[in-house]
Protein backbone atom coordinates (compact mmCIF):
# COMPACT_ATOMS: atom_id res chain seq x y z
CA UNK A 1 0.00 0.00 0.00
CA UNK A 2 0.93 3.80 -0.49
CA UNK A 3 0.17 6.83 0.80
CA UNK A 4 1.04 10.41 1.24
CA UNK A 5 0.52 12.51 4.38
CA UNK A 6 0.78 16.48 4.52
CA UNK A 7 2.55 17.24 7.88
CA UNK A 8 3.57 20.27 9.40
CA UNK A 9 7.30 21.29 9.83
CA UNK A 10 8.94 21.03 11.69
CA UNK A 11 8.33 17.57 12.76
CA UNK A 12 6.41 16.90 15.98
CA UNK A 13 6.80 13.02 16.95
CA UNK A 14 5.00 11.87 19.97
CA UNK A 15 4.25 8.29 21.22
CA UNK A 16 0.58 7.51 23.18
CA UNK A 17 0.75 5.31 26.52
CA UNK A 18 -2.57 3.50 26.28
CA UNK A 19 -3.25 -0.03 25.61
CA UNK A 20 -2.84 -0.61 21.54
CA UNK A 21 -0.49 2.31 21.16
CA UNK A 22 2.17 1.17 23.70
CA UNK A 23 1.68 -2.28 21.59
CA UNK A 24 2.66 -1.08 18.38
CA UNK A 25 5.55 1.66 19.49
CA UNK A 26 5.44 3.60 16.73
CA UNK A 27 6.35 7.36 16.59
CA UNK A 28 3.20 9.42 15.03
CA UNK A 29 2.92 12.95 13.39
CA UNK A 30 -0.53 14.06 12.77
CA UNK A 31 -2.33 15.20 9.65
CA UNK A 32 -6.03 16.72 8.95
CA UNK A 33 -8.33 13.94 7.66
CA UNK A 34 -7.93 15.72 4.30
CA UNK A 35 -4.31 16.22 4.00
CA UNK A 36 -3.77 11.92 3.94
CA UNK A 37 -4.19 10.49 -0.09
CA UNK A 38 -4.36 6.43 -0.42
CA UNK A 39 -2.23 5.92 -3.76
CA UNK A 40 -2.81 2.40 -4.03
CA UNK A 41 -3.40 -0.67 -2.25
CA UNK A 42 -6.40 0.89 -0.25
CA UNK A 43 -8.41 -2.74 -0.65
CA UNK A 44 -5.43 -3.95 1.70
CA UNK A 45 -6.13 -1.71 4.09
CA UNK A 46 -7.74 -3.14 7.61
CA UNK A 47 -8.87 -1.34 10.83
CA UNK A 48 -8.71 -1.75 14.24
CA UNK A 49 -11.34 -0.52 16.55
CA UNK A 50 -11.94 -1.36 20.17
CA UNK A 51 -13.36 0.07 23.77
CA UNK A 52 -15.18 3.26 22.83
CA UNK A 53 -14.82 2.39 18.63
CA UNK A 54 -14.04 6.22 18.16
CA UNK A 55 -10.49 5.43 17.31
CA UNK A 56 -9.63 3.61 13.45
CA UNK A 57 -6.43 2.17 13.54
CA UNK A 58 -5.48 0.86 10.27
CA UNK A 59 -2.98 -1.21 8.92
CA UNK A 60 -1.17 -3.33 6.09
CA UNK A 61 -3.70 -6.71 5.63
CA UNK A 62 -0.23 -7.65 4.01
CA UNK A 63 2.25 -7.06 5.70
CA UNK A 64 0.69 -6.09 9.20
CA UNK A 65 2.10 -2.58 9.12
CA UNK A 66 0.60 -0.13 11.35
CA UNK A 67 0.27 2.52 9.19
CA UNK A 68 -2.41 5.45 10.37
CA UNK A 69 -5.25 6.22 13.12
CA UNK A 70 -7.88 8.18 13.40
CA UNK A 71 -7.42 10.02 16.75
CA UNK A 72 -10.25 9.35 19.45
CA UNK A 73 -8.88 12.71 20.84
CA UNK A 74 -9.19 14.86 17.79
CA UNK A 75 -11.08 12.81 15.15
CA UNK A 76 -10.34 15.29 12.43
CA UNK A 77 -7.12 14.16 12.27
CA UNK A 78 -5.06 10.97 11.93
CA UNK A 79 -1.78 9.93 13.90
CA UNK A 80 0.58 8.42 10.84
CA UNK A 81 3.26 6.18 11.96
CA UNK A 82 6.84 8.16 10.77
CA UNK A 83 8.54 4.87 9.49
CA UNK A 84 5.56 4.88 6.73
CA UNK A 85 7.18 8.04 5.67
CA UNK A 86 10.09 6.86 5.66
CA UNK A 87 11.24 8.37 8.59
CA UNK A 88 13.48 6.32 11.58
CA UNK A 89 11.78 6.87 14.32
CA UNK A 90 15.07 6.35 16.66
CA UNK A 91 17.48 8.48 14.50
CA UNK A 92 14.90 11.16 13.04
CA UNK A 93 12.76 11.54 16.94
CA UNK A 94 15.85 11.06 19.70
CA UNK A 95 13.44 13.02 22.41
CA UNK A 96 9.51 12.42 21.88
CA UNK A 97 6.78 13.18 23.55
CA UNK A 98 4.74 10.70 25.39
CA UNK A 99 0.67 11.37 25.84
CA UNK A 100 -1.50 9.90 28.60
CA UNK A 101 -3.51 7.57 26.54
CA UNK A 102 -4.53 5.35 29.62
CA UNK A 103 -6.01 8.17 31.25
CA UNK A 104 -7.53 9.45 28.07
CA UNK A 105 -8.49 13.30 27.71
CA UNK A 106 -11.57 12.30 26.67
CA UNK A 107 -12.42 10.27 29.49
CA UNK A 108 -10.73 12.64 32.29
CA UNK A 109 -10.86 16.31 30.90
CA UNK A 110 -7.44 16.83 31.33
CA UNK A 111 -4.79 16.14 28.19
CA UNK A 112 -1.53 15.26 29.75
CA UNK A 113 2.11 14.00 28.92
CA UNK A 114 2.71 11.06 30.52
CA UNK A 115 6.82 11.38 29.69
CA UNK A 116 9.34 11.37 27.51
CA UNK A 117 11.08 8.49 25.22
CA UNK A 118 14.99 9.04 24.50
CA UNK A 119 17.39 7.19 22.33
CA UNK A 120 20.76 7.77 23.07
CA UNK A 121 22.86 6.15 20.49
CA UNK A 122 25.61 3.95 21.77
CA UNK A 123 29.59 5.05 21.15
CA UNK A 124 30.21 1.93 19.17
Amino acid sequence: MKFTAQVEEPLRGARCDCSICSTKGAVTVGTPLDGLVILEGEDQLGCYQFNTKVAKHYFCSVCGTYTFHQRRSDPDTYGVNVACLGLNSYHDFPDVAVVDGRHHVRDTGKGRLAGRLKFEPSGD
